[in-house]
């Protein structure tokens, strides 16, 4: 059974950091590119960030320079590191892994992050 657990959502103030973890399991976690959406309250679905099975990167122009994505094939998670935290980047966060090129896909339940004072 193939899962991914997101956590390390919450609330932070604006300019805080969070760093948001992405674990799968039931999968070869190595071929999967693995993808953070977000959506915001009334706002459809949009990349945040993502990171090939070779560990291409690709930042969403509205985070740059404020979140990285990084992974660990050892221990089959992907981190978001988001600093400099803005009011909207509240939303809840999903972790996507795909595995191009297959139907392979599966989506995690989301993290909530809400940055308020």
């Amino acid at each position: 059974q193939v899962q991914l657990v997101e956590s390390g959502g919450g609330l932070v103030q604006p300019g805080g950091s969070l760093r948001l973890s992405c674990a799968a399991s039931g999968i070869i976690f190595g071929m999967y590119a693995i993808t953070w959406y977000r959506q915001a309250p009334g706002k459809q679905r949009e990349l945040v960030a993502r990171i090939t099975s070779t560990s291409s990167t690709n930042i969403a122009d509205s985070v740059k320079g404020r979140f990285t994505i990084s992974r660990d094939n050892a221990k089959n998670t992907v981190y978001l590191q988001m600093n400099s935290l803005k009011p909207e980047d509240t939303g809840v966060y999903y972790c996507n892994a795909k595995r191009f090129g297959t139907g392979f896909e599966y989506w995690g339940q989301g993290t909530e992050v809400t940055v308020s004072s």
